[in-house]
C-alpha cells in the first residue's frame, strides 16, 4: 500500500469538529493517507461541516463548486480526487446534497466517521455517492485507532479530548440534537488513557469537549457513573498534564463537585465558557433553555466564591422570535452585571426543522442588526477592560508556536488570550512567565522574564467570532 497518498481536511465550526477532523486523519492514516496543507494536490478532500449558523449549507455548496473544478483539473492530469462531506451539514442534508452536488463521492455524519476506511475502499473499488448518516449501534470511539506519538507531537502542546457528545436539552433554536443525536458519555478509563497518551507525547494542555460537556456521566470500570467534576479530579493526576479546560457547558449542569474543582485544582484554568443566550426569562423559556437568569446568577456567584480570579465567557443570541426591546434590555443588563472577559454573540438565524423556525413574531432583520451592534460594542468594551487588567502582570504563558515575526512566539494565557512575545524556539511547548507590556481587544503582548526587548502589539482574531473557519492544523 502506498504511503504517499494525500489527505486534506477543511474544518468549519466548533472545537468538536476540530477534534473530529484529527480523528478522521488518524482513521485514514493506516490506509497510507498523509495530511496535506492544501487541497490542490490531495487524493482525498473532506469538508468537515457545521450546521449551527445561517447559510452553513450554502457555504459548503460554494466550496464544492470550487472542488469540482479542482477534481476535473486533476482528472485531466490522470489523477483522481475523492470528495467527501462530513459533519453536521452532511447529517442534515443527506440525499439532497448528493442530488444537488454530484461531485460528492461520500457523505458521513459525525457519529460514523470511524467507517471512513470502509467507505474509501468502496470508492476506490468504483462506487460513488455513498451516504453514511445513520446513528450506528457501535461506539465510534472504540473503532478509532490511537494516534501515533509523532502525529501527536506534530499537533503541538495543546489537544482536545471529546468526553461527551450529543444533547438532550432540545433548545428550540438548535439543531444539535438532530445532527449529533442524544447524549453519550465516553467511559472514564478511555478518557484517562487517551489523556495519558497525549501527555506522554508532550501535550501540556487538554480541553475536554462536549456539546453539553458538564452533563458528562461516563462509567468507570466497575460501572460507577462519574460526573465531569470527578473526572477532572482524576485527570489532574495524569503525569505531565499542566492545564485543563472544558467546553461547552450548560448552567443547569454546574454541580457542586464541578464548582469545587475550580477552587481545588491548580491545573483547571480560571476561565469558564457558560452560555446563557438571553438575559430575559421570557425568552429563555421560549428557547427551552430550562434555566432562569436567577439560576445563572447563582452559578456565577458560586464560581467567583471558589475562584475569585475566574474569567467568564458566554454566548448570546439577539432577535430570537418574540424578543421585545424590554427583553433585549434585560440581556444588556445581565452583561453589565456579569462583566465578561469575552463573549460570542449572533443574530438569531432560523434553522429548518427546529421549533423556533415556525414561531410567530419573527424579529425584523434590521432590528436584529441594530441590537447585535449595540451588544457587541458592550462586549468589546468589557473584553478590552479585562485585558487591561492584565497590563503589567506576569502571566504563565503556554507557548504553542511561531509568531508573525522572526524571533516571536505565540502562546495562550490562563484566560485563553493569545499572547505574543519575543522568545527562543526552545520555549515552544513550555510554560513561561511573561510580563504583559501591551494589550489589545483580542490579544496581549509581553516579554519573557529577563528579556527587556519591547515588542509590537499584535492583534488577534475578530471579536465575537468564536472559531476560525479554514483548514485544520493537525
Amino acid at each position: 500500500m502506498s504511503n504517499n497518498k494525500k489527505l486534506y481536511i477543511k474544518t468549519y465550526g466548533c472545537q468538536m469538529n476540530v477534534y473530529d477532523s484529527e480523528r478522521m486523519a488518524d482513521v485514514l492514516s493506516p490506509l497510507g493517507y498523509n495530511l496535506s496543507e492544501s487541497g490542490e494536490d490531495a487524493d482525498i478532500v473532506i469538508l468537515n461541516t457545521c450546521h449551527i449558523r445561517e447559510k452553513a449549507a450554502e457555504k459548503v455548496y460554494s466550496e464544492l463548486g470550487r472542488l469540482k473544478k479542482l477534481k476535473n483539473k486533476r482528472l485531466e492530469q490522470g489523477k483522481s480526487t475523492i470528495i467527501g462531506v462530513a459533519g453536521c451539514v452532511a447529517q442534515a442534508e443527506g440525499e439532497e446534497m448528493l442530488n444537488r452536488a454530484p461531485v460528492v463521492d461520500l457523505l458521513v455524519g459525525p457519529q460514523a466517521y470511524h467507517r471512513l476506511p470502509n467507505l474509501i475502499n468502496k470508492i476506490e473499488a468504483g462506487q460513488r455517492g455513498l451516504l453514511e448518516v445513520d446513528f450506528p449501534a457501535e461506539d465510534k470511539f472504540e473503532n478509532i485507532p490511537a494516534a501515533e506519538s509523532d502525529r501527536i507531537i506534530a499537533r503541538g502542546p495543546t489537544a482536545f479530548v471529546t468526553v461527551q457528545e450529543g444533547c438532550d436539552k432540545f433548545c428550540t433554536f438548535c439543531v444539535v440534537p438532530y445532527t449529533r443525536g442524544s447524549e453519550f458519555s465516553r467511559p472514564v478509563e478511555k478518557i484517562i488513557e487517551e489523556t495519558r497518551r497525549l501527555c506522554a507525547a508532550g501535550v501540556k494542555e487538554i480541553t475536554l469537549l462536549g456539546q453539553n460537556v458538564n452533563a458528562y456521566h461516563g462509567e468507570n470500570s466497575v460501572g460507577e457513573s462519574w460526573s465531569l467534576g470527578r473526572l477532572l479530579y482524576a485527570l489532574a493526576e495524569v503525569p505531565g498534564l499542566e492545564r485543563l479546560r472544558y467546553t461547552t457547558s450548560h448552567p443547569l449542569d454546574m454541580d457542586d463537585t464541578l464548582i469545587a474543582a475550580h477552587g481545588d485544582l491548580p491545573q483547571l484554568m480560571p476561565y469558564l465558557h457558560l452560555p446563557i443566550q438571553s438575559g430575559s426569562d421570557r425568552i429563555l423559556k421560549a428557547m427551552n433553555r430550562k434555566h432562569t437568569t436567577e439560576i445563572y446568577y447563582d452559578v456565577i456567584e458560586r464560581m467567583r466564591k471558589v475562584r475569585p480570579d475566574i474569567a467568564l465567557s458566554s454566548d448570546f443570541i439577539v432577535g430570537f422570535p418574540g424578543e421585545s426591546s424590554e427583553d433585549f434590555a434585560a440581556t444588556m443588563q445581565l452583561v453589565c452585571d456579569i462583566d465578561y472577559a469575552q463573549a460570542f454573540s449572533f443574530k438569531y438565524s432560523s434553522r429548518p426543522g427546529t421549533p423556533a423556525a415556525d414561531m410567530d413574531d419573527q424579529v425584523a432583520e434590521n432590528v436584529k442588526s441594530e441590537r447585535l451592534t449595540e451588544l457587541q460594542a458592550l462586549l468589546r468594551q468589557q473584553q478590552q477592560s479585562f485585558n487591561k487588567t492584565c497590563l503589567g502582570r506576569k502571566l504563565p504563558v503556554l507557548f504553542t508556536g511561531q509568531g508573525r515575526k522572526l524571533g516571536q512566539l505565540i502562546g495562550r494565557s490562563p484566560y485563553l488570550q493569545p499572547v505574543h512575545a519575543d522568545a527562543p524556539q526552545e520555549f515552544i511547548g513550555t510554560i513561561q512567565d511573561v510580563e504583559v507590556i501591551a494589550v489589545g481587544v483580542n490579544s496581549l503582548s509581553g516579554q519573557c522574564e529577563g528579556d527587556r526587548t519591547e515588542i509590537e502589539l499584535a492583534s488577534g482574531g475578530q471579536v465575537n467570532q468564536p472559531f476560525r473557519e479554514g483548514a485544520t492544523a493537525l
